[in-house]
Protein backbone atom coordinates (compact mmCIF):
# COMPACT_ATOMS: atom_id res chain seq x y z
CA UNK A 1 0.00 0.00 0.00
CA UNK A 2 1.59 3.56 -1.27
CA UNK A 3 0.56 5.75 1.81
CA UNK A 4 1.54 9.85 2.05
CA UNK A 5 1.08 12.36 4.07
CA UNK A 6 1.54 16.54 2.57
CA UNK A 7 1.54 19.51 4.84
CA UNK A 8 0.38 22.75 3.78
CA UNK A 9 2.86 24.61 6.43
CA UNK A 10 1.69 27.96 7.77
CA UNK A 11 -2.19 26.13 7.32
CA UNK A 12 -1.39 23.29 9.49
CA UNK A 13 -3.25 21.65 7.10
CA UNK A 14 -2.98 17.32 5.95
CA UNK A 15 -3.62 16.01 2.71
CA UNK A 16 -2.73 12.51 1.84
CA UNK A 17 -2.33 10.02 -0.77
CA UNK A 18 -2.83 6.53 -0.73
CA UNK A 19 -2.88 4.26 -3.86
CA UNK A 20 -2.75 0.33 -4.57
CA UNK A 21 -2.56 -1.98 -7.24
CA UNK A 22 -1.34 1.09 -9.77
CA UNK A 23 -3.86 3.72 -8.74
CA UNK A 24 -4.73 6.15 -5.87
CA UNK A 25 -6.68 8.31 -4.67
CA UNK A 26 -5.93 11.92 -2.80
CA UNK A 27 -8.05 12.89 0.06
CA UNK A 28 -8.34 17.03 0.75
CA UNK A 29 -5.58 18.35 -1.87
CA UNK A 30 -4.33 21.93 -1.96
CA UNK A 31 -4.70 24.17 -4.82
CA UNK A 32 -0.69 24.21 -5.45
CA UNK A 33 -1.50 20.21 -5.98
CA UNK A 34 1.91 19.58 -8.49
CA UNK A 35 2.97 17.66 -5.70
CA UNK A 36 0.47 14.84 -6.40
CA UNK A 37 1.63 13.81 -9.52
CA UNK A 38 4.71 14.12 -8.84
CA UNK A 39 4.43 11.51 -6.07
CA UNK A 40 2.29 9.11 -8.18
CA UNK A 41 4.93 9.52 -10.88
CA UNK A 42 7.60 8.12 -8.73
CA UNK A 43 5.65 5.24 -7.73
CA UNK A 44 3.74 4.43 -10.86
CA UNK A 45 0.44 4.89 -10.08
CA UNK A 46 -2.64 6.95 -11.44
CA UNK A 47 -4.78 9.28 -9.21
CA UNK A 48 -8.31 8.23 -10.22
CA UNK A 49 -10.29 9.58 -7.47
CA UNK A 50 -10.48 12.85 -5.36
CA UNK A 51 -12.14 13.48 -1.68
CA UNK A 52 -13.38 16.42 -0.34
CA UNK A 53 -14.11 15.95 3.01
CA UNK A 54 -16.21 19.14 3.66
CA UNK A 55 -16.29 22.68 1.76
CA UNK A 56 -13.50 23.91 3.44
CA UNK A 57 -13.29 27.51 5.43
CA UNK A 58 -9.23 28.59 5.50
CA UNK A 59 -8.08 27.62 2.21
CA UNK A 60 -9.12 26.94 -1.64
CA UNK A 61 -9.29 23.24 -2.23
CA UNK A 62 -7.11 21.60 -4.97
CA UNK A 63 -9.75 19.52 -6.08
CA UNK A 64 -10.36 21.04 -9.75
CA UNK A 65 -6.90 21.55 -10.04
CA UNK A 66 -5.94 17.98 -9.44
CA UNK A 67 -8.90 16.85 -11.83
CA UNK A 68 -7.19 19.32 -14.32
CA UNK A 69 -3.70 17.34 -14.59
CA UNK A 70 -5.10 13.69 -13.74
CA UNK A 71 -8.18 13.43 -15.08
CA UNK A 72 -9.32 11.94 -11.44
CA UNK A 73 -13.35 12.19 -10.78
CA UNK A 74 -13.90 14.38 -7.45
CA UNK A 75 -16.50 13.44 -4.85
CA UNK A 76 -18.41 14.97 -2.09
CA UNK A 77 -20.69 14.98 0.58
CA UNK A 78 -24.18 14.66 -0.80
CA UNK A 79 -25.65 17.79 2.02
CA UNK A 80 -24.14 20.59 0.33
CA UNK A 81 -24.63 22.34 -3.25
CA UNK A 82 -21.13 21.75 -5.33
CA UNK A 83 -21.06 23.01 -8.63
CA UNK A 84 -18.55 19.99 -9.56
CA UNK A 85 -17.94 16.12 -8.47
CA UNK A 86 -20.23 14.00 -7.55
CA UNK A 87 -22.20 13.49 -4.25
CA UNK A 88 -21.82 10.48 -2.20
CA UNK A 89 -23.46 8.98 0.45
CA UNK A 90 -23.27 6.92 3.62
CA UNK A 91 -21.98 3.34 2.79
CA UNK A 92 -20.97 4.59 -0.36
CA UNK A 93 -17.59 2.07 -0.95
CA UNK A 94 -14.85 2.57 -3.73
CA UNK A 95 -11.98 -0.24 -5.03
CA UNK A 96 -8.64 0.71 -5.49
CA UNK A 97 -6.32 -1.90 -5.87
CA UNK A 98 -6.37 -4.03 -2.72
CA UNK A 99 -7.75 -1.11 -0.85
CA UNK A 100 -11.87 -0.67 -0.31
CA UNK A 101 -12.65 3.00 0.32
CA UNK A 102 -16.15 3.63 2.39
CA UNK A 103 -18.07 6.81 2.82
CA UNK A 104 -19.26 7.64 6.44
CA UNK A 105 -21.49 11.02 6.98
CA UNK A 106 -20.22 12.55 9.63
CA UNK A 107 -21.91 16.00 9.91
CA UNK A 108 -21.32 18.34 12.53
CA UNK A 109 -17.67 20.83 11.61
CA UNK A 110 -20.43 21.32 8.36
CA UNK A 111 -23.67 18.86 7.19
CA UNK A 112 -21.73 17.74 4.17
CA UNK A 113 -19.02 16.54 6.18
CA UNK A 114 -17.62 12.85 5.49
CA UNK A 115 -15.10 10.22 6.19
CA UNK A 116 -12.99 7.62 4.41
CA UNK A 117 -12.98 4.62 5.81
CA UNK A 118 -9.50 2.42 4.27
CA UNK A 119 -9.64 -1.27 4.56
CA UNK A 120 -6.88 -3.14 3.32
CA UNK A 121 -8.61 -6.32 1.69
CA UNK A 122 -5.42 -7.88 0.96
CA UNK A 123 -4.58 -8.32 4.86
CA UNK A 124 -8.16 -8.09 6.86
CA UNK A 125 -11.95 -6.66 6.45
CA UNK A 126 -10.89 -4.98 9.57
CA UNK A 127 -10.61 -0.72 9.29
CA UNK A 128 -7.02 -0.22 9.11
CA UNK A 129 -7.53 3.56 9.29
CA UNK A 130 -10.05 6.45 8.24
CA UNK A 131 -9.53 10.11 6.51
CA UNK A 132 -11.97 12.35 9.34
CA UNK A 133 -11.50 15.18 7.74
CA UNK A 134 -12.21 18.28 10.22
CA UNK A 135 -14.44 16.13 12.47
CA UNK A 136 -11.86 15.05 15.18
CA UNK A 137 -8.18 15.85 15.15
CA UNK A 138 -5.77 14.64 17.57
CA UNK A 139 -6.59 16.30 21.22
CA UNK A 140 -9.56 18.52 20.01
CA UNK A 141 -12.62 18.06 17.81
CA UNK A 142 -13.43 21.00 15.10
CA UNK A 143 -15.40 23.77 15.60
CA UNK A 144 -18.76 23.58 15.20
CA UNK A 145 -19.79 27.59 14.89
CA UNK A 146 -20.16 27.97 11.14
CA UNK A 147 -24.15 27.78 11.14
CA UNK A 148 -24.47 31.25 13.83
CA UNK A 149 -25.50 30.52 16.99
CA UNK A 150 -28.52 29.46 16.69
CA UNK A 151 -27.50 26.04 15.04
CA UNK A 152 -24.56 25.72 17.53
CA UNK A 153 -26.34 23.07 20.02
CA UNK A 154 -27.56 21.39 17.46
CA UNK A 155 -23.62 20.83 15.33
CA UNK A 156 -22.45 19.93 18.00
CA UNK A 157 -24.66 17.24 18.86
CA UNK A 158 -23.93 15.64 15.61
CA UNK A 159 -19.92 15.91 15.79
CA UNK A 160 -20.26 14.37 19.34
CA UNK A 161 -22.57 11.62 17.37
CA UNK A 162 -20.24 11.34 14.50
CA UNK A 163 -17.02 10.80 16.31
CA UNK A 164 -18.63 8.73 19.03
CA UNK A 165 -20.73 6.76 17.36
CA UNK A 166 -18.75 6.53 13.75
CA UNK A 167 -15.60 6.81 14.32
CA UNK A 168 -14.28 5.81 17.27
CA UNK A 169 -17.14 2.78 16.73
CA UNK A 170 -14.29 1.41 14.29
CA UNK A 171 -12.19 0.24 16.69
CA UNK A 172 -9.63 1.45 18.93
CA UNK A 173 -6.70 0.15 16.55
CA UNK A 174 -7.58 2.28 13.38
CA UNK A 175 -5.51 5.03 12.62
CA UNK A 176 -7.28 8.76 12.53
CA UNK A 177 -5.81 10.79 9.64
CA UNK A 178 -7.30 14.09 10.12
CA UNK A 179 -7.14 17.17 8.06
CA UNK A 180 -5.35 19.57 9.92
CA UNK A 181 -2.92 19.75 12.64
CA UNK A 182 -1.44 22.01 15.17
CA UNK A 183 -1.68 25.20 14.90
CA UNK A 184 -5.00 25.44 12.41
CA UNK A 185 -7.55 27.98 12.80
CA UNK A 186 -10.32 24.96 12.70
CA UNK A 187 -9.42 23.62 16.07
CA UNK A 188 -8.59 25.07 19.50
CA UNK A 189 -5.91 23.26 21.04
CA UNK A 190 -5.09 20.36 18.13
CA UNK A 191 -1.99 18.36 19.50
CA UNK A 192 0.80 18.43 17.90
CA UNK A 193 0.72 14.69 16.35
CA UNK A 194 0.85 13.73 13.23
CA UNK A 195 -1.48 10.75 13.68
CA UNK A 196 -3.75 9.67 16.06
CA UNK A 197 -6.16 6.47 16.65
CA UNK A 198 -9.17 5.81 18.30
CA UNK A 199 -8.60 4.45 21.03
CA UNK A 200 -5.78 6.89 22.32
CA UNK A 201 -7.94 9.88 21.47
CA UNK A 202 -10.91 7.95 23.36
CA UNK A 203 -8.27 8.23 26.39
CA UNK A 204 -7.16 11.20 26.20
CA UNK A 205 -8.95 13.54 24.27
CA UNK A 206 -10.14 16.05 26.75
CA UNK A 207 -13.33 16.97 24.76
CA UNK A 208 -14.25 13.25 24.94
CA UNK A 209 -14.00 12.82 28.22
CA UNK A 210 -17.40 14.81 28.37
CA UNK A 211 -20.74 13.29 28.02
CA UNK A 212 -23.00 14.53 25.55
CA UNK A 213 -24.74 17.22 27.49
CA UNK A 214 -22.08 18.79 29.30
CA UNK A 215 -20.18 19.17 25.67
CA UNK A 216 -22.86 20.17 24.08
CA UNK A 217 -23.37 22.83 26.40
CA UNK A 218 -19.64 23.54 26.00
CA UNK A 219 -19.92 24.33 22.54
CA UNK A 220 -23.07 26.12 22.70
CA UNK A 221 -20.90 29.09 24.58
CA UNK A 222 -17.96 28.97 22.53
CA UNK A 223 -17.42 31.80 19.87
CA UNK A 224 -14.41 31.77 18.17
CA UNK A 225 -12.68 33.69 15.46
CA UNK A 226 -14.31 34.11 12.27
CA UNK A 227 -11.67 35.77 9.68
CA UNK A 228 -13.74 37.14 7.00
CA UNK A 229 -12.08 35.72 4.31
CA UNK A 230 -13.59 31.93 5.23
CA UNK A 231 -16.52 33.38 3.40
CA UNK A 232 -14.44 33.72 0.13
CA UNK A 233 -13.06 30.33 0.60
CA UNK A 234 -16.26 28.68 1.55
CA UNK A 235 -17.67 30.53 -1.76
CA UNK A 236 -14.59 29.12 -3.92
CA UNK A 237 -15.08 25.68 -2.58
CA UNK A 238 -18.83 25.18 -3.23
CA UNK A 239 -18.29 27.10 -6.52
CA UNK A 240 -15.25 25.80 -7.49
CA UNK A 241 -12.24 28.24 -7.70
CA UNK A 242 -10.38 29.79 -10.89
CA UNK A 243 -8.10 27.37 -12.16
CA UNK A 244 -4.36 29.05 -11.85
CA UNK A 245 -2.85 30.09 -14.48
CA UNK A 246 0.63 28.13 -16.24
CA UNK A 247 2.58 30.79 -14.06
CA UNK A 248 0.85 31.42 -11.32
CA UNK A 249 3.59 33.27 -9.25
CA UNK A 250 4.08 37.00 -10.34
CA UNK A 251 7.08 38.27 -11.27
CA UNK A 252 9.05 41.53 -10.20
CA UNK A 253 8.26 45.34 -10.16
CA UNK A 254 10.81 48.07 -10.74
CA UNK A 255 9.99 51.41 -8.19
CA UNK A 256 8.28 52.94 -11.23
CA UNK A 257 5.69 49.70 -11.50
CA UNK A 258 5.02 49.85 -7.52
CA UNK A 259 4.38 53.99 -7.76
CA UNK A 260 2.22 53.50 -10.53
CA UNK A 261 -0.08 50.51 -8.99
CA UNK A 262 0.44 52.77 -5.53
CA UNK A 263 -1.58 55.66 -7.74
CA UNK A 264 -3.78 53.62 -9.09
CA UNK A 265 -4.53 51.47 -5.70
CA UNK A 266 -3.06 48.69 -4.37
CA UNK A 267 -1.93 46.93 -1.17
CA UNK A 268 1.19 46.86 -0.16
CA UNK A 269 2.30 44.02 1.77
CA UNK A 270 5.30 44.39 4.03
CA UNK A 271 6.78 40.66 4.89
CA UNK A 272 10.18 41.69 6.64
CA UNK A 273 10.01 41.19 10.73
CA UNK A 274 8.65 44.15 12.77
CA UNK A 275 11.81 46.00 13.38
CA UNK A 276 12.71 46.02 9.88
CA UNK A 277 9.01 47.23 8.99
CA UNK A 278 9.28 50.17 12.10
CA UNK A 279 12.83 50.94 10.81
CA UNK A 280 11.43 52.00 7.60
CA UNK A 281 8.85 51.01 4.88
CA UNK A 282 6.94 51.94 2.16
CA UNK A 283 4.08 54.54 3.32
CA UNK A 284 0.71 52.76 3.87
CA UNK A 285 2.37 49.16 3.81
CA UNK A 286 0.46 46.47 5.87
CA UNK A 287 3.24 44.86 8.25
CA UNK A 288 2.36 40.92 7.59
CA UNK A 289 5.81 39.21 8.37
CA UNK A 290 5.63 36.09 5.80
CA UNK A 291 5.33 33.84 8.51
CA UNK A 292 2.04 35.11 9.43
CA UNK A 293 0.72 35.40 6.25
CA UNK A 294 -1.56 31.94 6.46
CA UNK A 295 -2.97 33.01 9.50
CA UNK A 296 -3.46 37.17 9.18
CA UNK A 297 -3.60 37.67 5.10
CA UNK A 298 -7.57 37.07 5.19
CA UNK A 299 -8.27 39.33 8.06
CA UNK A 300 -6.93 42.30 5.92
CA UNK A 301 -6.57 41.98 2.32
CA UNK A 302 -9.65 41.63 -0.28
CA UNK A 303 -9.45 39.86 -3.22
CA UNK A 304 -9.85 42.53 -5.46
CA UNK A 305 -7.10 45.17 -5.21
CA UNK A 306 -3.85 44.44 -6.51
CA UNK A 307 -1.59 43.28 -4.20
CA UNK A 308 2.44 44.14 -4.02
CA UNK A 309 5.23 42.05 -1.87
CA UNK A 310 7.65 43.81 -0.21
CA UNK A 311 10.90 41.98 0.92
CA UNK A 312 14.15 42.86 2.18
CA UNK A 313 16.53 40.49 -0.68
CA UNK A 314 13.35 38.59 -2.10
CA UNK A 315 14.78 34.92 -0.71
CA UNK A 316 12.80 31.99 -0.72
CA UNK A 317 9.51 33.96 -2.27
CA UNK A 318 8.12 30.81 -3.88
CA UNK A 319 6.90 29.57 0.10
CA UNK A 320 5.29 32.80 -0.11
CA UNK A 321 3.43 32.84 -3.18
CA UNK A 322 2.10 29.49 -2.07
CA UNK A 323 0.79 30.75 1.32
CA UNK A 324 -1.06 33.27 -1.33
CA UNK A 325 -2.24 31.16 -4.20
CA UNK A 326 -3.80 28.53 -0.87
CA UNK A 327 -5.90 31.49 0.69
CA UNK A 328 -7.30 32.26 -3.01
CA UNK A 329 -5.38 35.48 -3.69
CA UNK A 330 -4.95 35.70 -7.53
CA UNK A 331 -4.35 39.70 -7.24
CA UNK A 332 -0.85 39.30 -7.10
CA UNK A 333 0.84 41.85 -8.74
CA UNK A 334 4.44 41.54 -7.76
CA UNK A 335 7.47 41.45 -5.56
CA UNK A 336 9.89 44.79 -5.65
CA UNK A 337 12.70 44.21 -7.63
CA UNK A 338 15.49 44.41 -5.79
CA UNK A 339 13.27 44.22 -1.87
CA UNK A 340 13.49 47.43 0.27
CA UNK A 341 17.17 48.12 -0.11
CA UNK A 342 16.44 49.04 -3.71
CA UNK A 343 13.53 51.85 -2.45
CA UNK A 344 15.84 53.65 0.02
CA UNK A 345 18.65 53.99 -2.58
CA UNK A 346 16.22 55.19 -5.01
CA UNK A 347 15.43 58.20 -2.56
CA UNK A 348 11.49 57.35 -2.26
CA UNK A 349 9.77 58.20 0.60
CA UNK A 350 9.51 56.14 3.69
CA UNK A 351 7.41 55.95 6.89
CA UNK A 352 8.57 54.55 10.27
CA UNK A 353 7.04 53.71 13.30
CA UNK A 354 8.73 53.68 16.35
CA UNK A 355 9.59 50.49 18.97
CA UNK A 356 10.55 50.41 22.37
CA UNK A 357 11.56 47.78 25.02
CA UNK A 358 9.71 46.45 27.77
CA UNK A 359 11.88 48.49 30.04
CA UNK A 360 10.86 51.18 27.99
CA UNK A 361 7.32 50.76 28.40
CA UNK A 362 7.69 50.14 31.76
CA UNK A 363 8.93 53.47 32.52
CA UNK A 364 6.33 55.42 29.89
CA UNK A 365 3.92 53.19 32.04
CA UNK A 366 5.26 54.79 35.21
CA UNK A 367 5.95 58.64 33.90
CA UNK A 368 3.08 58.69 31.19
CA UNK A 369 -0.20 57.98 30.42
CA UNK A 370 0.01 56.29 26.94
CA UNK A 371 -2.94 53.99 25.57
CA UNK A 372 -2.33 50.71 26.06
CA UNK A 373 -3.55 48.52 23.16
CA UNK A 374 -3.20 44.37 23.58
CA UNK A 375 -4.01 42.78 20.37
CA UNK A 376 -3.07 39.03 21.41
CA UNK A 377 -6.15 36.50 20.99
CA UNK A 378 -8.53 35.89 24.15
CA UNK A 379 -6.84 32.58 24.90
CA UNK A 380 -3.64 34.67 25.60
CA UNK A 381 -4.99 37.44 27.54
CA UNK A 382 -6.84 34.97 29.73
CA UNK A 383 -4.28 32.20 30.48
CA UNK A 384 -1.07 34.33 30.54
CA UNK A 385 -2.63 37.39 32.15
CA UNK A 386 -1.61 40.95 30.95
CA UNK A 387 -0.63 44.15 31.79
CA UNK A 388 -2.94 46.85 34.23
CA UNK A 389 -4.36 49.37 32.45
CA UNK A 390 -4.10 47.08 29.09
CA UNK A 391 -6.98 47.36 26.27
CA UNK A 392 -7.81 44.29 24.88
CA UNK A 393 -8.91 44.39 20.85
CA UNK A 394 -8.01 41.22 18.77
CA UNK A 395 -5.36 41.96 15.89
CA UNK A 396 -7.93 40.81 13.53
CA UNK A 397 -10.83 42.59 15.49
CA UNK A 398 -9.33 46.04 15.29
CA UNK A 399 -10.10 47.29 11.83
CA UNK A 400 -13.79 47.24 12.65
CA UNK A 401 -12.65 48.83 16.08
CA UNK A 402 -10.45 51.65 14.96
CA UNK A 403 -12.91 53.97 16.58
CA UNK A 404 -11.90 52.33 20.52
CA UNK A 405 -8.30 53.72 20.00
CA UNK A 406 -8.21 57.48 20.66
CA UNK A 407 -6.64 59.74 17.87
CA UNK A 408 -5.53 62.66 20.45
CA UNK A 409 -2.86 60.73 22.43
CA UNK A 410 0.16 58.21 22.34
CA UNK A 411 -0.69 54.72 21.53
CA UNK A 412 1.65 51.91 22.76
CA UNK A 413 0.70 47.80 20.85
CA UNK A 414 1.60 44.55 22.94
CA UNK A 415 1.30 41.38 21.86
CA UNK A 416 2.86 37.85 22.23
CA UNK A 417 5.99 38.81 20.65
CA UNK A 418 5.68 41.95 18.69
CA UNK A 419 4.87 40.70 15.26
CA UNK A 420 1.18 41.30 16.06
CA UNK A 421 2.39 44.61 17.52
CA UNK A 422 3.93 45.96 14.05
CA UNK A 423 0.90 44.60 12.32
CA UNK A 424 -1.24 46.75 14.63
CA UNK A 425 0.82 49.61 14.48
CA UNK A 426 0.66 49.26 10.78
CA UNK A 427 -3.12 48.90 10.54
CA UNK A 428 -3.01 52.48 12.80
CA UNK A 429 -0.68 54.21 10.51
CA UNK A 430 -3.23 53.43 7.35
CA UNK A 431 -5.73 54.85 9.91
CA UNK A 432 -3.58 57.97 10.03
CA UNK A 433 -2.51 57.60 13.85
CA UNK A 434 0.88 59.43 13.94
CA UNK A 435 1.62 58.45 17.53
CA UNK A 436 2.30 54.46 17.50
CA UNK A 437 5.13 52.79 19.37
CA UNK A 438 4.92 48.89 18.98
CA UNK A 439 6.70 46.80 21.71
CA UNK A 440 9.11 44.55 20.67
CA UNK A 441 9.26 41.29 22.69
CA UNK A 442 5.26 41.81 23.67
CA UNK A 443 4.51 39.93 26.77
CA UNK A 444 6.87 37.00 26.31
CA UNK A 445 9.60 39.74 27.40
CA UNK A 446 7.16 41.63 29.55
CA UNK A 447 7.16 38.22 31.41
CA UNK A 448 11.22 37.22 31.25
CA UNK A 449 11.53 40.78 32.83
CA UNK A 450 9.31 39.72 35.72
CA UNK A 451 6.91 42.57 35.49
CA UNK A 452 3.97 42.45 37.10
CA UNK A 453 1.32 41.01 35.64
CA UNK A 454 -2.29 40.96 35.76
CA UNK A 455 -5.12 37.80 35.64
Amino acid sequence: MLFERIVAEGLAQNSYLIGSGGRAAVIDPRRDCEVYPGIARRNNVTITHIFETHRNEDYVTGSLELRERTGAEIFHGAHAAFAYGKPVREGDRFTIGSLDLEVQETPGHTEESISVVVRDREVSDTPYMVFCGDTLFAGDIARTDFYGPGRNAEMAGKIFDSITGKILALGEGVIICPAHGAGSVCGGDIADHPFTTAGYEKQTNPLLQKGRDEFVAARKEETPYVPPYFRKMEQYNLNGAPLLPREPFPGYLSIGDVNRIRKEGCQVVDIRAPTSFGAGHIPDSISIWREGIPSFAGWFLDYETPIIIVDDFNQGLDQVFRHFVRLGYDNLAGVLLGGFPAWTKAAQEIATIPTCSVQELKRRLETESPFLLDVRDMKNWRNVGHIRGACHIYIGELPGRIGEIPGNEPVVICCDAGYKGGLGASILARHKYRNVTNVLGGMTAWKQAGYQIEP
